[in-house]
């Protein structure tokens, strides 16, 4: 039995019933915490002095795309029509799977770095069941917990989510992974047909596994309200950005339990517009958060949960003063709110809340270690801000499952240079079709413009 004791940080658990700090031990038995409180036994332990430390949970990464890693940053100036046309529209389907697991990987090792132990990899690009295989040994070979949602590219509204594949995947990769699980990346009913949504989440609910999809840029319509009279929202069922979505009807999603991610850095930059967390406070919720693609902007859940707070006291703000010529006179929404956030709220979109998102005893040992005795945290007078306001730079150490993935601020049993390189590689590629610029290369790229803005078109006027 391995048994490490942590002892010396001020603790930050998430736990309902505990203070939002405490200075306490924590006591880890392989993959779980074993006990919490004052001067644990160390008697063989392996005991890690965090003097000066904060630790926080495990991050929840609740929505990205980790096989995009490859064109990091070379759409950070795309609009979403842009983004849609190139990396859907023109480079995806010429992804191998060799592609896939590069871009897993070293997007689920930069995830680890950042400080996210969870994380829920959308992969929306699996092109054959070799793509997906590829994707999730990059997974398990990153060694970090993950809901690989199985998705494929966008066909047409009447083609059901692939079962067969989300079967084998159960049966066979995933069931041999303890830090993965499966769920659906489906189209949803903005851009499926009622009936086929209403068998996507079917599905989804007979294997108990999560379906998430997309809702941006347009109003709902019939599909909705049909997959509700079918009875088919639940925990089960996750939205992603649900920009256009009224209050009423968020208010009654959240009430049957179904969760929402917003992406907040993403969708303000590229279009899809950010209402889905102010409908979910003023509804008595609170979104999960996610980073969405790397090709825009970077994969640090921190920054979401930053950018997410100051838009939302900034809305505040603004109503008060309109209202009476001043700003509002209490903040409203704190920074442990925001950690919320990126963590217990993280783990209950992901259907994982009862093993990650805080620390109690029981729970799987998934643990970050933030450095506050670095110049940009110190003096910490208020860990929890701290631990908000943390950079990768802060993030000293990182347990996944009880085994260290980072130490001494670097990643652990981790070629990152080997990765480095075939990610170059791979991106290199991609990003030349990207930028090519001959006659036949821009005469593709106008024909993929415009029918993806003809499917934005319809999308926005849709009624799913």
């Amino acid at each position: 039995m391995s048994r490490i004791l942590l002892r010396g940080a001020q603790v930050i658990t998430m736990a309902p019933d505990r203070p939002d700090t405490e200075r306490i031990d924590i006591l880890v038995e392989d993959d779980r915490i074993a006990a919490m409180g004052d001067h644990l036994d160390p008697a063989g332990a392996d005991v890690v002095d965090l003097k000066n430390r904060i630790v926080i949970p495990g991050l929840v990464n609740a929505h990205l795309h980790t096989w995009q890693t490859a064109l990091r940053f070379a759409g950070g100036d795309w609009s979403l029509l842009e983004y849609l046309a190139h990396t859907h529209g023109h480079v995806a389907r010429r992804y191998g799977p060799d592609d896939m697991q590069i871009g897993t990987l070293a997007g689920a090792l930069n995830q680890i770095n950042c400080g996210t132990t969870t994380i829920a990899d959308w992969c929306h690009n699996c092109l054959t069941p070799a793509h997906a295989d590829a994707a999730i040994d990059a997974l398990n070979v990153a060694g970090i917990r993950a809901v690989f949602f199985h998705g494929t590219p966008h066909g047409g509204p009447t083609k059901p989510h692939d079962v067969f594949e989300v079967d084998r995947l159960l049966s066979g990769p995933i069931a041999n992974s303890a830090l993965l699980t499966a769920g659906m990346a489906i189209k949803g009913p903005q851009l499926s047909a009622p009936d086929v949504t209403i068998a996507d989440l079917r599905a989804a609910l007979e294997r108990g596994v999560i379906a998430s999809m997309h809702q941006s840029a347009g109003t709902p319509g019939h599909g909705w309200n049909a997959v509700g009279a079918a009875g088919l929202w639940g925990p089960h069922a996750n939205i992603v950005h649900g920009t256009g979505l009224t209050d009423e009807l968020v208010k009654k999603l959240a009430d049957a339990g179904v969760t929402f991610t917003t992406t907040p850095e993403n969708e303000l930059g590229q279009g899809h517009c950010t209402a889905i967390t102010e409908q979910l406070v003023r509804a008595g919720g609170a979104p999960s958060l996610g980073t969405d693609t790397e090709t825009a902007v970077s994969g640090e859940v921190l920054t979401a949960a930053r950018i997410t707070l100051a838009r939302q006291r900034g809305l505040a703000h603004e109503q008060e003063f309109h209202r009476t010529g001043m700003g509002a006179p209490t903040a409203g929404l704190t920074s442990k709110q925001a950690l919320s956030w990126a963590t217990v709220h993280g783990a209950r979109a992901l259907g994982l809340a009862d093993k990650v998102g805080y620390l109690s005893p029981g729970m799987q040992a998934d643990i970050v270690v933030i450095d506050a005795r670095a110049l940009n945290l110190w003096p910490a007078h208020d860990p929890v801000t701290a631990a908000l306001q943390a950079s990768i730079a802060n993030i000293e150490a990182v347990m996944i499952a009880g085994r260290w993935r980072k130490r001494h601020h670097t990643l652990v049993d981790a070629d990152v240079d080997d990765v480095k390189d075939r990610l170059q590689q791979s991106g290199e590629r991609f990003a030349h079709k990207i930028r090519a610029s001959g006659p036949l290369a821009r005469t593709r790229r106008r024909v993929v413009r415009t029918v993806v803005r003809r499917h934005l078109r319809r999308q926005t006027r849709s009624a799913g």
